[in-house]
């Protein structure tokens, strides 16, 4: 079925199906036979589920009936109204002890990124890939001697992941690693990376050459490179300039889409689209035909958008809508703006830390409105990383700044990771119609380092604090941040929960959402997020079957098995893309 349809709600007339009850949704009927009379006339689905339908949606919260046809839902309600969706060729689909619910959102992923990891040039260590110093350094070498000339490039280096052991990434210890080919090394968090003399040549960066903006390079008082890069404007500076041809981008991003099927996944954002992804992916020439997930793309903020680019470019599968900027850095490398003073303990000295706040932000205030100005008049929707209560204070004054000068206008301003917002900041962002994308995965895998090695108990307990942005009024969105952490909508979920790190310590419980309101930030409010509610992120007529089905109903386990629960299919626009057929 085709996954490209005029657009319904503010975009297009809805298509016509059975009208609300007075309980609202599609409901049943008066009619002895389940048909009423005054409802428009409803053309056979071609698949019915009947059973448990979680619907996302607060017309009818649940269901027990779910029809589809042509890639639409047409009709939500009870067992009673399947006889007015069913002819002779509907397929129906009894769900059982199963549970239907909208695809899953991820509204902060680098999709085509993780695609080039997994499928192109660079080499994953990760420690969920590579657990121990050793093995770091024995991948590395290893593979640079198969890769000979060309050299390698890897992410996934972790002083706190991978424990004690790595070396230091010196320029001088880069080059002894691989004297003759480019190296370059990104971090965990891929805000940091190293790189050797080799590749600065095969880059054109040497001591002359400027920062870009909001990014720079490491270097001495007399301006030599340390080989360090900070923030994706020098990062990117370190990679061959040409890209990947259309075809490999392609072939990965394909198997990327379907590693993210099977966890439910049917929209996704791309939140750094370089400039050659998004000729590609957008090309009008080359459709990207039969891809079974939605993206959304952002591209890094220049000083001002490309020339010929605008927001809205592409179709319901794959659009362009919006811009990143990094105004901060990543916790694990000592880059966020806070207030307060990072512990003093054998970590932050190892880091070079010190306990004082780091107040340093990639951009000036100035810089900042500058480069949001530019884009925000021409409709471009603005995401801005954001981890340091500093940081976010600069961001919400620059939003509200272009706010007061462009009034009524449907802005979802976006606010990424927030790992140490406060309660007031969340106040604030929301009486401005700001959102929140919260990045829960960092409670689970480094709870114990943030409350114990970084911000002790106040401040590392407390973040990511999700409940918090939601009783404020934020609609917001739970995200992996993949490569940063694997992807995983159910797991997110259960840390939302139950905020239990990895070793099993609760992070401060009060900021525990419940499971429902973590389903939501998963599905509908992800989608508002990404500017798509209109057509995928709940079970309402008129918009796309993008669906998951699940081996049970998450509302009804304990918080912390959720994350147990199997993904038995994935639909995208009424095409199953994982599963084994449904009976």
């Amino acid at each position: 079925m085709s996954t490209d349809h005029p657009r319904p709600g503010r975009h297009s007339a809805p298509i016509p199906g059975p009208v609300p009850d007075e309980a609202g949704g599609a409901g049943s009927g008066p009619a002895a036979d389940g048909l009423d009379p005054e409802r428009p006339t409803v053309l056979p689905a071609d698949v019915v589920f009947l059973g448990t339908a979680v619907t996302m949606d607060p017309a009818r919260p649940r269901a027990t009936a779910v029809a589809v046809r042509d890639g639409r839902i047409v009709g939500v309600g009870g067992r009673a109204d399947a006889h007015a969706w069913t002819g002779p060729d509907t397929r129906t689909v009894e769900l059982g002890d199963r549970c239907l619910l909208p695809g899953f959102v991820e509204a902060h992923g680098h999709a085509v990124a993780e695609a080039r990891l997994f499928g192109t040039d660079l080499v994953d260590i990760r420690p969920m890939t590579v657990p121990t110093p050793d093995d770091v350094v024995d991948t590395i070498r290893k593979t640079l001697a198969a890769r000979g000339a060309e050299g390698a490039a890897f992410i996934g280096w972790d002083t706190i992941g991978h424990g004690h052991g790595l070396p230091e990434p010196t320029l001088a210890w880069l080059d002894a690693v691989s004297p003759d080919a480019p190296l370059v090394i990104l971090t965990q968090s891929a805000h940091l990376g190293f790189f050797n003399t080799r590749a600065a040549e095969r880059a054109g960066v040497d001591r002359t050459t400027p920062d870009p903006p909001g990014a720079r390079f490491g270097r001495s008082q007399d301006g030599t490179l340390l080989g360090t890069a900070y923030e994706a404007g020098a990062i990117r500076r370190l990679f061959p300039a040409a890209g990947h041809p259309r075809e490999q981008l392609v072939a990965a991003l394909r198997r990327e889409v379907a590693r993210l099927n099977q966890v439910g996944v049917t929209t996704i954002s791309e939140m750094a689209c370089l400039p050659e992804w998004r000729d590609a992916l957008l090309d009008p020439k080359h459709r990207l035909d039969g891809l079974s997930l939605r993206l959304r793309l952002y591209s890094p903020a220049g000083k001002a958008p490309e020339p010929g680019v605008h927001p809205g470019e592409g179709d319901d599968l794959i659009r362009e809508v919006g811009v990143k900027i990094w105004v901060d850095g990543s916790p694990w490398v000592g880059t966020i703006a806070v207030s307060f003073p990072y512990l003093d303990t054998e970590l932050t000295r190892s880091m070079g830390l010190g306990s004082r706040p780091r107040t340093t932000t990639n951009y000036s205030w100035d810089a900042l409105a500058e480069v949001v100005e530019a884009y925000f008049p021409l409709g471009w929707q603005i995401a801005c990383h954001a981890h340091g209560d500093l940081a976010i204070d600069m961001v919400l004054d620059v939003y509200e700044s272009v706010l007061s000068r462009y009034r009524g206008r449907d802005h979802r301003l976006r606010l990424e990771h927030v790992g140490a917002m406060r309660q007031d900041q969340f106040v604030r962002a929301a009486a401005l119609g700001v959102t929140a994308s919260v990045f829960i995965d960092h409670v689970y895998y480094w709870g114990e380092v943030l409350t114990d090695d970084l911000f002790g108990e106040k401040y590392g307990a407390h973040w990511a604090a999700a409940r918090s942005a939601v009783d404020a009024g934020m609609r917001i969105s739970l995200h992996n941040d993949p490569p940063a952490t694997p992807e995983d909508p159910l797991h997110n979920i259960t840390v939302a929960a139950t905020r239990r790190s990895r070793q099993g310590r609760v992070m401060a419980p009060e900021e525990c959402l419940t499971v429902e309101q973590a389903l939501r930030a998963e599905t509908i409010d992800a989608a508002y997020q990404l500017l798509c509610d209109d057509i995928t992120g709940s079970l309402t007529p008129g918009k796309y079957a993008d669906l998951v089905v699940l081996s049970a109903n998450p509302l009804e386990v304990p918080p912390e098995d959720v994350r147990g629960l199997e993904v038995l299919a994935t639909f995208l626009a009424g095409r199953q893309v994982h599963g084994a057929p449904l009976a």
